[in-house]
């Protein structure tokens, strides 16, 4: 197994961080490797804020689902799906230019996703562990505020960076699926999917007559959860914006 493939299987969300600075060295090297990631037609369709103020992170642990460790992490970075540099530029030397669209935001938060894992996958290589904040996409007039964001411009991901405290070294890494149950030949395959009970007992270790409760739990915990719900919803406002509607 070689070095990356080492740094995938063991990467874990770290949500608490060593009261140690990440050296500018280190950042370079970390925001190198994002613009390093594959993107639709070399556009470069993200912007990456580099969180530095303490006030701001302290704004962001509240307004991204109460998180008291943001404000604690050395290093924020929040991921913007980005088409205003482009359509700017379209617009000065094309006669018609159409407005962004549905198509032109997933391309966009595509993009800014992929170069978010780059930068995760390099801070693991460097000993630096992250944790992804799906959160900022809540609360959208608030993070577009806060950020000044003009149009075409919104929040797809936000990541907290910093040196794991021991407990994070130690806390075993969450099982995952098995390749066989998600990975599809040619076409989907429902019937695997239908398998989902007896694929969540195997992973989560759960007998059959459990698996009923902890699906309740987890549903009531993330799916019908508030903050679920302002996602949803901030989610459309944000489609709506970059869309003009």
């Amino acid at each position: 197994m070689n070095d990356v493939i080492s740094f995938l299987k063991k990467r874990k969300s770290v949500r608490v961080f060593e009261d140690k600075p990440i050296g500018s060295e280190e950042k370079a090297v970390i925001l190198d490797a994002a613009l390093q990631a594959p993107t639709a037609g070399n556009m470069t369709l993200y912007t990456i804020i580099d969180v530095t103020d303490k006030k701001l992170k302290e704004t962001l642990a509240v307004t991204c689902d109460n998180q008291p460790f943001i404000a604690k992490a050395p290093l924020v970075l929040v991921f913007c799906a980005d088409y205003y540099r482009w359509i700017n530029v379209f617009r000065k030397h094309v006669d018609e230019v159409r407005s962004p669209s549905y198509g032109d935001l997933f391309l966009a938060n595509a993009d800014a996703l992929i170069a978010a894992q780059n930068a995760v996958v390099a801070a693991e290589s460097l000993g630096i562990g992250s944790c992804y904040i799906g959160d900022i996409t809540e609360n959208f007039e608030k993070h577009r505020a806060l950020f000044d964001l003009p149009d075409y411009v919104v929040p797809a991901c936000m990541l907290c960076f910093g040196y794991p405290a021991k407990s994070q070294i130690e806390r075993q890494k969450p099982p995952r699926f098995k390749a066989q149950d998600i990975v599809f030949q040619n076409t989907y395959n429902k019937a695997k999917a239908d398998n989902m009970e007896n694929m969540l007992c195997e992973r989560q270790n759960i007998s059959e007559e459990k698996i009923g409760e902890y699906i309740r739990k987890f549903c009531n915990r993330k799916h019908n959860s508030d903050f679920s719900i302002e996602m949803s919803r901030s989610c459309k406002a944000m489609v709506d914006f970059f869309t003009g509607k």
